[in-house]
């Protein structure tokens, strides 16, 4: 990408699409088309092909998608899978008509087999079964994947698809009801300290492993990625580290300061045991990521606490 090349961010307001705008402002890159849902409606498809044919983007960083905690994936799966859709088709489909020179999807980590090998290789896409929680959405993410694919064949597009470990950091969503996992129990366990309770609940066993990437690495990573030529059309973009929501809460409880029990409740449903991504690829690359664990927790715990009355 160049300096001065025209840039289009969908959904630059979430964690995702936000830290790429401060990441490209940092590195020089001035010329970024942002637009606000209420400026442009990513489920009108007329919409959608008016803004491509009149602003002509030259890049696309796709950061605009819908996702949630297991519960709103249990509660809401067909607005998952259609909105996902509805979202990706437009995008893809107007960036290929107007020329768009590079695009960077974002899929998840639920697209991969429930009982994948571990590390989880790219090449296990579609090679077993979906986590049923999550299998509405990551449907809609697989098929993100395969479109991009499919018009890279047909078209000679260069449409490439990453992968990201779970991302965190300032700017999350806190909502218990529809936030990931970390950011979840953060806001819980905050509530749960000021509150004085004797004890926090929390879903599933405390077994399932989890990985995740600090939101600015995560943007730095998708950066270098459109910056590098094409050599492959799909990546995972990880830490290489995971750990058991166990481990994650008890970290939780002692950085937040919580001194109740914790209980799990077992009814409640676990999702995937295990989705530790392997990056070799990436770092075949030249990219490897910066922030451990604890330094973005405390990161994204002082946002937090600082803007806790704003959500």
């Amino acid at each position: 990408m160049e300096k001065t090349s025209k840039i289009y961010i969908a959904g630059h307001e979430g964690l995702l699409g936000s830290a790429l705008v401060n990441k490209l402002g940092e590195s020089g890159f001035k010329n970024l088309l942002l637009k606000t849902d209420s400026e442009l409606n990513l489920f009108d498809q007329k919409q959608v092909a008016d803004f491509f044919q009149n602003e002509k983007p030259e890049y696309v960083f796709m950061a605009a998608s819908k996702s949630g905690s297991i519960k709103a994936n249990i509660e809401y799966p067909a607005d998952f899978i259609y909105e996902n859709l509805i979202i990706q088709n437009n995008i893809i489909h107007n960036a290929y008509l107007n020329g768009v020179r590079k695009l960077l999807f974002f899929g998840a980590s639920c697209v991969y087999p429930k009982e994948s090998p571990q590390p989880i290789k790219e090449e296990y896409f579609l090679t077993g079964k979906m986590e049923s929680t999550s299998a509405p959405y990551a449907t809609a993410k697989a098929a993100g994947i395969m479109m991009c694919r499919a018009y890279n064949k047909q078209f000679g597009t260069d449409f490439i698809s990453a992968i990201p470990a779970t991302p965190y950091g300032p700017g999350d969503r806190f909502d218990p009801e529809s936030s990931h996992v970390l950011s979840s129990l953060m806001r819980k366990f905050y509530e749960a300290k000021t509150q004085n309770l004797p004890e926090l609940v929390l879903w599933g066993s405390g077994e399932p492993k989890r990985e995740f990437i600090f939101i600015d690495d995560l943007a730095d990573a998708c950066v270098f990625i459109m910056n590098q030529p094409t050599e492959f059309d799909f990546l995972n973009i990880g830490a290489g580290l995971d750990l058991t929501i166990k481990d994650l809460a008890n970290k939780m409880k002692a950085l937040i300061g919580f001194e109740g029990e914790i209980k799990w409740d077992t009814t409640k449903p676990d999702g995937a045991m295990k989705k530790l991504l392997d990056t070799e690829r990436l770092h075949s690359i030249g990219w490897a990521h910066k922030t451990d664990l604890e330094q973005g927790l405390q990161k994204t715990y002082d946002w937090f606490t600082a803007n806790y009355g704003k959500f």
